[in-house]
């Protein structure tokens, strides 16, 4: 994640560290071009729909492997918004 984001960060806390655990969601929908997950906050399908069910340990699960999907993909995940 991009320190220096004002968007990744707004509150200043990781996101995994709120309570509740914020949605990764930044209204950038779209999936990626071999449909495994949104480029825009890097969920899979599954993630998205079971998001408003997910305890927020699993989010935080969730959110540990965003970081992983956009460091493979390159991107802090700002580059999306900024």
């Amino acid at each position: 994640m991009n320190q220096d984001c004002p968007r990744e960060h707004p509150t200043g806390a990781e996101p995994e560290s709120q309570t509740p655990v914020p949605s990764p969601c930044n209204s950038v929908c779209r999936m990626a071009p071999d449909g495994v997950y949104c480029v825009g906050c890097f969920r899979t399908l599954d993630e998205i729909a079971g998001w408003a069910g997910f305890d927020d340990a699993r989010r935080r699960l969730v959110w540990g492997q965003l970081r992983q999907r956009k460091a493979q993909a390159g991107q802090s995940g700002c580059e999306q918004r900024c």
